[in-house]
C-alpha cells in the first residue's frame, strides 16, 4: 500500500512559565505564613502523585528544603490511589520513574497502603488518610490542577483530588469508584475537604502547567481557601492547555502511551475520547482511528488507556502487565479503557490496516497526525493534506518538509 508523505511541524503556543522554581516556592511559603505553621522538630508529609508533572523532582526538593529551613523533617508519601499495582513497593517504583527519589529530593519516602479513617461525608462515604500522613505533625497536599480525563466540572484534578483519592490510597479509590462517575465527579471534592479538615493539613500547593508542559504557576493555598482557589486555577489550566492543530483526523498515531503522560494513558482531552458510561463523548477532536504504538517504561506494564485506541502493536501488547493494569481499571470501574484493541505486528501494519478501513479515502488524501505522546504535542508529524492546511499559519513552524514515511527494520517509526 502506498502511504502519504509526512512533514514535521512545531506548534507555537502562547505561554507563561516560571523561570525560578526555587524562589517561587520560597515566596509561596512566606505567603501562607509557613513560619507560624512549621516548627522545629516537626515531621511534615508531602504528597506526590503519579502524574507526569514538569520539574517535579525540583519542586519536591524545593518544598522539602523550605521545611528543613524551619528546623522540621520532610518526608514524601506516594499519593496515587491504586496506581503502582496498589502496592507500597509499586508506588515507590512509580515515583522513581518520575525521577522522585530520596536522592533527588533529599528526603525519605514512606510508602504504605495502610490508611486511617478520619470521618464521613454527608452521603456517608468513609474518608481515609494515609497512615504516615495522618500521624505526621503536618501535611502539605501538593498536586497539579488540570482538566480531568473522565469528566467536566468546576473542580476536576487538583488539590482536593490529591487529598481524597491520593491520600486515601486504594481504599478511598474503591470507596469512590464504587459509585462510578458520580463518585469522582460529584463526591470526590467533599471527600477531599473532609480529609483536609480532619487531618494536620497545613496548606496545599497547586501546580499549573502551560501548553508546552512547563511549570506556569506554583501557588501555596491555605486550607480554607483551597476549594475556591482551585476553581479559579482550573480555569487558568483550561486556558493554558494545548491541543492538536486540527479537529478532523482519519488516523492519530500515538508513539507512546503511559501513566506518566496521563492517568488514562492517553489524555482524553487531547484525543477527544472518554469512554466512561454516562459521560458524553467530546464533539472534537474527531478521530476515526487511534493507533497506540508503544508503552512507556515508567508505566511498569500498566497499559490502562489501551482501550481508547483502535489498533496497537505486538511491541506494546507484549509489555502489558495484566495484573497491574487490571487492578487499576477494576478499581476505577471504567472497564472499556483496558480493552485490548486489534494487535498488529508493527506501526506500518497498524497504519495500513487503519487506512484500509477509512472507506474510500485514497491514502495520499488521508488526514494523519503522529505525536510522541499526549503530554508533548508541540512537535508532531502531519500528512500532506493537513500540512498544506497548516504550513502558512503564524503559529506553525516547519521542521521537516514533506518526505516519505520512514520505518526501521522492524516496521516501527523511528523516535521523534
Amino acid at each position: 500500500m502506498s502511504l502519504p508523505k509526512f512533514a514535521k511541524i512545531r506548534q507555537r503556543f502562547q505561554v507563561e512559565s516560571l523561570n525560578d522554581i526555587v524562589g517561587t516556592v520560597s515566596e509561596q511559603f512566606n505567603q501562607v505564613k509557613a513560619d507560624e505553621k512549621i516548627k522545629p522538630g516537626m515531621e511534615i508529609a508531602i504528597t506526590v502523585g503519579s502524574r507526569g508533572i514538569a520539574n517535579i523532582p525540583l519542586i519536591v526538593k524545593s518544598v522539602a528544603d523550605e521545611i528543613k529551613k524551619r528546623g522540621a523533617t520532610p518526608f514524601i508519601i506516594p499519593a496515587m490511589g491504586s496506581h503502582g499495582g496498589a502496592t507500597a513497593e509499586g508506588q515507590i517504583e512509580v515515583l522513581d520513574g518520575l525521577g522522585v527519589t530520596e536522592e533527588s529530593t533529599g528526603c525519605e519516602i514512606r510508602s504504605s497502603m495502610e490508611v486511617v479513617e478520619v470521618g464521613k461525608t454527608s452521603a456517608g462515604i468513609p474518608v481515609y488518610v494515609d497512615q504516615h500522613a495522618y500521624h505526621a505533625d503536618g501535611i502539605i497536599v501538593m498536586g497539579r490542577v488540570k482538566p480531568h480525563t473522565d469528566f467536566k466540572k468546576d473542580i476536576e484534578s487538583g488539590i482536593l483530588k490529591m487529598a481524597s483519592i491520593g491520600m486515601g490510597k486504594h481504599k478511598q479509590a474503591l470507596a469512590l469508584h464504587t459509585h462510578g462517575i458520580r463518585g469522582i465527579r460529584d463526591m470526590m471534592p467533599e471527600v477531599g475537604k473532609v480529609a483536609i479538615g480532619n487531618s494536620n493539613t497545613l496548606f496545599g500547593i497547586a501546580i499549573v502547567e502551560n501548553a508546552h508542559e512547563e511549570t506556569a504557576i506554583i501557588e501555596a493555598i491555605n486550607p480554607d481557601q483551597i476549594e475556591e482557589r482551585e476553581r479559579e486555577l482550573l480555569k487558568r489550566a483550561f486556558a493554558l492547555m494545548p491541543s492538536l492543530p486540527v479537529d478532523e483526523m482519519d488516523i492519530l498515531v500515538v508513539d507512546e502511551i503511559g501513566k506518566n503522560y496521563s492517568g488514562t494513558g492517553m489524555d482524553t482531552n487531547i484525543i477527544g475520547r472518554i469512554r466512561v458510561l454516562g459521560v458524553e463523548e467530546p464533539e472534537k477532536p474527531s478521530i476515526k482511528y487511534v493507533i497506540a504504538s508503544n508503552l512507556s517504561e515508567a508505566s511498569h506494564g500498566n497499559a490502562l488507556g489501551i482501550g481508547l485506541a483502535d489498533l496497537t502493536t505486538k511491541r506494546l501488547f507484549e509489555k502489558i502487565d495484566l495484573k497491574a493494569m487490571n487492578e487499576n481499571v477494576v478499581t476505577s470501574t471504567f472497564l472499556d479503557r483496558a480493552k485490548i484493541p486489534i494487535v498488529l505486528d508493527n506501526d506500518r501494519e497498524a497504519l495500513e490496516a487503519a487506512l484500509r478501513a477509512t472507506w474510500g479515502i485514497p491514502a495520499n488524501e488521508a488526514r494523519i497526525v503522529r505525536i510522541p505522546n499526549t503530554l508533548h504535542i508541540g512537535e508532531l508529524f502531519v500528512s500532506e493534506v493537513i500540512f498544506n492546511e497548516l504550513k502558512d499559519n503564524d503559529n506553525i513552524e516547519v521542521l521537516e518538509d514533506l518526505h516519505e514515511m520512514k520505518f526501521d527494520a522492524d516496521g516501527y517509526f523511528p523516535p521523534m
